[in-house]
């Protein structure tokens, strides 16, 4: 802990220690346990950037500038690193603390309880709500707990006409066995996914948008974005489904007294069309009118429940007996309690796809997590509970309904008989009735087989039940209304998808989403009107089961990273029951309709590939983030390994680019080969004291990457702080990379300005290449005519008054500008175009394969002629050679080039390389021998021959100087440089690109001023690109298989 120096305090003010009683005290008095008491003598403490309630925190009794732990410091988090309310910074603890007043928000000064969490309530920390002094307080939103929000909802949803209507049907066709068997079923797929749910929700704290939320907030905004949007067109179409069913019913009643309004079909139009402005108005009255309704229908059903168990405790009447109830009998139950499969839909899976749909809707209460109290209690608590009691409902109505009627009656007085009579046929025989003639030629209208009403027959008020139809409709209708319209604001302010943020926009203290409603309401007028929804009905179904799917393999997904942010306090869940329970819900998709799941499948993948394209810039933490480190991690250590091989071989490149902005062609030269090929690495050296260096680093580093991915390049950036730009090159070489994922070859910008740079830079310059072979690194060097800096451009378009980098052409360090590393201008920035990200046509790459460096000279060209850009070009080698053997040399090389598979076929032999450059006065001066000796006369010791030990004297603290003696012992390699360049310009003046293998300067006999020369005098005055391209020696070309 960071401790400050303070004078003795009086004992009354700040000495001991705080008790609890001390703190609770305070609490009560209105004073946190970090505001200072006016005059406290705290403030006689030096000022420093800290605010002076943060200076007298006395945490563990004494004064610090540490905070305790605090609720306020972990809202709202996000990225690693994001700065937090009220906790210092590591500079505050680790550094000399400065004068600056208010750079620290003052920490939070009445903590709501002991522990330092803020006091547990709907509202504790949402959003950080500012109270800020002079304003109106906001109306506290209305929110409800786990049973009201979500229990009673989920039921609501769940409950449907499938459980009035149908559920008699199934136990008649399947038998109350097969029944049961079916329940549980559709019942396994939601539990499994309640539970994934219910894992989901409490990692966590969840926000408005259920279903959409989680999934999205899982696994990213890709399928969460398609899945938000479609789930919540099926809710809008629901509701015109559940108005339909309702508005049938309705219909249906006007029917049976001949009161139509127009006919039936305009009639459920109109009906539907009232119905759900109704309900629109419900909705639009806020959350507690539309909760106050719902409670309304859930009594409503709960009564028709009650109804119809009492009518089946009630004796039968003659009425109802010559309709098939009998009351509770054993022979009946038996009966029905093997199925009897009728009809075209007679089948355990077509059944099953009939019922499934009566057990969705479980996501009722996750659809509206922003109205919720506590999200991560209510929706695990309230979800399970309404799948429990909804199964209890739905196996308790097909048992005893099995056990009270029998399949077949006919449902005429005049069938009664006395038991026992002869030609009777039948269960019913035994309790004095006939059905056999209506049983044999199937024309009974009554029985569980025949009457879809039998619940409303054998309850004990039939109108009760009708009245549970209309309720389970309209709640359902109601519960979709509200569901639709959430799921798309928050949809809509995540903006994933253009023109739908106008519909984000909330009202009231609720945020309510009414421009949502009015969409919602538009989609289910339109859906009603068609009056004939069985169409769209499987498609709904289907997408209700994909949020399913997405939701289960979300939990499994989430678990199967290992990420440490992966914590739901919900613990009853497994990964593989959440697989399996995905894996089901899409092999149900196809059981129910399969052209329906290749449609859903169908939109997703074009809403996920949508987002694909657009790339939105969020960062949710997603498990597929998690997923991508854990394969990037296991793939790296694997790596690890797998034993090298020649022909494995990838040229993995540290490129010394400075800011990668600043040069451009050597980003793009090196990211056109490597690309979706091998590592490429950008290198800076920040040179300067590291205190400062480091904060410019961390702000440069995003900005630097985001450039990278803007230009489509794939490649890694690193920087390093370092007194020199050698030391920093080193620490590079040797710490870059990843196990096998290390750089292998160094690519730099040549040095234009080493003539008239420092010569200590010139000598770090040509030290960081004898580093590079000293660590076994393949050397590339580039140079192009205009220079590879474009940094002065760059910073005068920023900061007319910069003045150029101390090294603006070494490709290396960099003494950054304002304004060059801020990742916002960086990333906006106009990219610089470059030769190589044109085509280049019928151009030709010349390699000058002049020694044997392993072949990384011939490699470098052959992977970049493999890119589009480069296709057209023909690749020509050169190669040294005698005159009066020639042929027998080109056959050679063609030999071998043929056995490297590359696709060289033109192969010129150099015979002349070894003579001397052409005369002063048949060619310009730019190309004589004069013009190397002017290069190298600045750095000539002029010692006259003398002995070793006299010019090491002369030459102390000048390594750079080249004696008489190395500059004649070395000419014949200094002409060979002249000649070379007049070979050079002779053949390769139109070419694309010019690969050459460069000398070797050997380390401590060489000066790095003649080894410039060298390298000056044979790329000088050439318009194309050229590339200098030195292995380390060791193959990366092999003919052989093995």
């Amino acid at each position: 802990m960071a401790e400050l120096p303070i004078p003795d305090l009086p004992p009354a003010r700040c000495s001991g220690r705080f008790t609890i009683s001390t703190l609770l005290a305070m609490e009560e008095g209105g004073r946190g346990p970090y505001t200072p008491t006016e005059g406290s003598s705290c403030d006689s403490v030096q000022p420093t950037h800290l605010s002076s309630s943060t200076l007298c925190t006395r945490t563990f009794g004494y004064n610090t500038v540490d905070v305790v732990p605090a609720y306020e410091h972990y809202a709202n988090s996000k990225g690693v690193g994001d700065p937090r309310k009220g906790r210092p910074s590591l500079a505050d603890l680790h550094s000399i603390l400065k004068p600056d007043p208010g750079r620290l928000r003052t920490p939070v000064s009445d903590l709501q309880q002991s522990n330092g969490l803020p006091e547990a309530g709907p509202e504790a920390g949402l959003e950080e709500a500012e109270g800020e002094p002079g304003k109106d307080s906001v109306p506290e939103p209305v929110r409800f707990g786990w049973v009201k929000g979500v229990m009673i909802r989920c039921m609501l949803n769940i409950w449907g006409v499938i459980l009035y209507l149908r559920l008699p049907w199934i136990t008649a066709q399947a038998g109350i066995a097969l029944t049961w068997l079916i329940i549980l079923m559709s019942v396994t797929v939601t539990t499994i996914t309640g539970l994934s749910i219910s894992a989901i929700s409490t990692n966590g704290k969840v926000k408005s948008g259920g279903t959409y939320f989680l999934i999205s907030r899982s696994l990213g905004p890709e399928l969460g974005g398609s899945i938000g949007l479609i789930f919540a067109f099926a809710n809008a179409v629901a509701v015109a489904m559940h108005t339909v069913g309702f508005a049938e019913t309705v219909r249906d009643l006007l029917q049976e007294h001949n009161s139509l309004i127009v006919d039936p079909t305009n009639d459920i139009r109109i009906i539907g069309v009232i119905t759900v402005t109704v309900l629109l108005g419900i909705s639009l009255a806020g959350m507690e009118w539309e909760a106050k309704a719902q409670i309304l229908f859930f009594l409503v059903i709960l009564v028709s429940f009650i109804n119809y168990l009492v009518g089946t405790v009630i004796p039968a009447t003659a009425e109802k007996q010559a309709k098939g109830f009998f009351s509770y009998r054993a022979d009946i139950f038996a009966q029905n309690f093997v199925p009897n499969w009728r009809g075209p839909e007679g089948s355990f899976f077509g059944l099953f796809s009939i019922f499934f749909p009566s057990a969705t809707g479980i996501l009722a209460g996750a659809n509206i997590s922003g109205d919720l109290k506590d999200p991560a209690v209510a929706i695990p608590k309230g979800t399970l509970m309404a799948i429990f009691w909804t199964t209890m409902s739905y196996l308790v109505l097909s048992a005893t309904i099995g056990a009270c009627v029998v399949r077949d009656a006919s449902g005429s007085l005049n069938d009664s008989v006395a038991m026992g009579s002869p030609g009777c046929e039948g269960l019913a025989c035994s309790f004095g009735w006939n059905f056999t003639a209506c049983t044999q030629q199937q024309s009974c209208r009554y029985g569980l087989s025949n009457y879809y009403q039998s619940m409303s027959m054998v309850s004990g008020f039939g109108p009760l039940i009708t009245a549970g139809i209309f309720g389970a409709t309209l709640s359902s209708a109601l519960a979709c209304l509200v569901s639709a319209p959430k799921v798309f604001q928050c949809l809509c302010k995540d903006q994933l998808y253009p023109l739908i943020g106008f519909f984000g926009k909330g009202y009231g203290r609720n945020s309510e989403p009414i421009r949502g409603y009015m969409l919602t309401y538009v989609i289910a007028i339109g859906f009603i009107l068609i009056a004939e929804l069985n169409a769209i009905a499987p498609i709904i179904s289907n997408f209700f089961l994909c949020s399913y799917a997405l939701i289960n393999f979300s939990c499994f997904h989430a678990s199967i990273t290992n990420s440490p942010g992966w914590r739901p306090s919900f613990r009853y869940y497994s990964k593989w029951t959440a697989l399996f329970g995905a894996a089901v819900s899409v092999v149900i998709m196809f059981l129910l309709t399969w052209w329906a799941a290749l449609i859903a499948f169908g939109i997703v993948i074009f809403l996920l590939g949508y987002v694909l394209y657009k790339k939105p810039d969020v960062n949710w933490g997603s498990s597929v983030q998690a997923s991508s480190y854990n394969m990037a991690l296991s793939y790296s250590v694997g790596l690890s390994e797998v034993d090298e091989h020649i022909k494995n071989y990838r040229p993995q490149c540290l490129v010394l680019t400075g800011p990668p902005n600043f040069r451009p062609a050597l980003v793009d030269f090196v990211g056109t080969f490597t690309k979706n090929l091998s590592l490429m690495l950008c290198g800076n050296v920040l040179i300067g004291p590291r205190k400062q260096k480091m904060t410019e680093s961390q702000l440069m580093a995003d900005g630097h990457t985001k450039w990278l991915m803007k230009r489509k390049i794939k490649a890694f950036y690193t920087d390093v702080v370092a007194e020199d730009l050698r030391s920093g090159v080193q620490m590079l070489i040797q710490a870059a990379g990843l196990g096998k994922m290390r750089p292998n070859i160094l690519v730099l910008g040549y040095k234009r300005n080493w003539r008239t740079a420092s010569p200590q830079s010139l000598e770090d310059y040509v030290g960081i290449l004898h580093d590079a072979f000293d660590f076994k690194y393949g050397v590339c060097l580039m140079r192009m005519k205009e220079g590879l800096n474009v940094s002065r451009v760059l910073q005068a378009h920023v900061n007319p008054m910069f003045e150029a980098a101390e090294h603006p052409e070494n490709g290396t360090g960099s003494r950054a500008a304002p304004g060059t590393g801020d990742p916002t201008t960086l990333a906006s920035e106009q990219q610089a175009s470059t030769i190589f990200q044109s085509e280049q046509g019928k151009k030709t790459i010349d390699i000058y394969w002049l020694f044997d460096d392993g072949g990384l000279t011939l490699l470098i060209p052959y992977l970049l002629g493999r890119k589009k850009r480069w296709g057209k070009c023909k690749i020509r080698v050169f190669v040294g050679g005698q005159i009066n053997r020639m042929d027998e040399e080109r056959k050679a090389i063609v030999s071998l080039l043929s056995k490297f598979r590359l696709g060289f076929h033109e192969v010129h032999i150099l015979p002349d390389i070894n003579q001397k450059p052409r005369p002063e006065h048949t060619v310009c001066l730019c190309c004589s021998i004069k013009r190397f000796d002017e290069l190298i006369a600045p750095f000539r010791l002029n010692d006259g021959f003398k002995d070793e030990a006299t010019v090491n004297e002369m030459r102390q603290g000048c390594p750079w100087k080249i004696s008489d003696e190395e500059v004649d012992k070395n000419r014949a390699k200094s002409l060979r440089q002249v000649r070379l360049n007049e070979i050079l310009l002779d053949y390769s003046r139109d070419a694309a690109l010019i690969a050459i293998t460069p000398p070797i300067g050997r380390k401590g006999r060489c000066p790095s001023s003649l080894y410039m020369a060298w390298l000056e005098t044979l790329s000088q005055d050439l318009r194309p690109p050229i590339i200098l391209t030195r292995g380390n020696q060791e193959n990366v070309l092999t003919f052989y298989c093995q």
